[in-house]
C-alpha cells in the first residue's frame, strides 16, 4: 500500500467571521498547487484513489491534479491520526492513496507511521510525503519514499 500525503498549498489567513473551510488559496498557492500536480500526475499510478477535506484550500489542491476526487469530513481540520488511518484502511488497503489535507494531523501520521520520537513532522504548505507500507522478512515496514516540496520542483 502507498499512502501519499499532500498539505493543501498556502491558503488566505483566517480572518474574524469567516469560516475556516471556506478559506480559499492565494495565488502563490494556486501556483503551489500547480506545481506540485504537475509533478505528481507524472508519478502517479492509474487506479489511484484521491480523498481530500471538505476544506476549500484542500478542494482547490486537490483539483489542480486534475483527477476525479472524494472529499470526506474525516479529513477536516482537527480531525486525528486515527480518523485518517481508519479511512485509508492503513496498513490492509491496496494500491495506491493520496490525501489531501492539513497540518498538524499530516505531520501526526507520518511520525506514526515511521516510528519517530518526536509527535508530529513539519510539512511545508503544498509539499508531499509518500509512504509504502511492505512486507520484509515477514515483518511490516513503513518506507518514506520521497518527500517533495513545490518551491524545489
Amino acid at each position: 500500500m502507498d499512502l501519499i500525503l499532500w498539505r493543501h498549498a498556502e491558503a488566505e489567513e483566517a480572518a474574524a467571521g469567516v469560516d475556516d473551510l471556506a478559506r480559499s488559496l492565494t495565488p502563490r498557492g494556486e501556483k503551489q498547487a500547480a506545481r506540485m500536480a504537475a509533478w505528481l500526475d507524472r508519478q502517479l499510478p492509474e487506479g489511484l484513489r484521491v480523498i481530500a477535506s471538505p476544506a476549500r484550500r484542500t478542494e482547490q489542491t486537490a483539483a489542480a491534479l486534475g483527477r476525479k476526487f472524494k472529499m470526506r469530513a474525516e479529513l477536516s481540520p482537527g480531525g486525528t491520526v486515527q480518523d485518517l488511518l481508519d479511512l485509508v484502511q492503513w496498513p490492509n488497503a491496496r494500491g495506491t492513496i493520496l490525501i489531501v489535507g492539513h497540518q498538524p494531523v499530516l505531520g501526526q501520521v507520518i511520525a506514526q507511521l515511521l516510528g519517530l520520537q518526536s509527535p508530529e513532522c513539519a510539512v511545508r504548505k503544498g509539499a508531499v510525503w509518500w509512504l509504502r507500507q511492505r512486507q520484509r522478512l515477514e515483518q511490516s515496514q513503513t518506507v518514506l519514499m520521497t518527500v517533495q516540496s513545490p518551491e524545489y520542483l
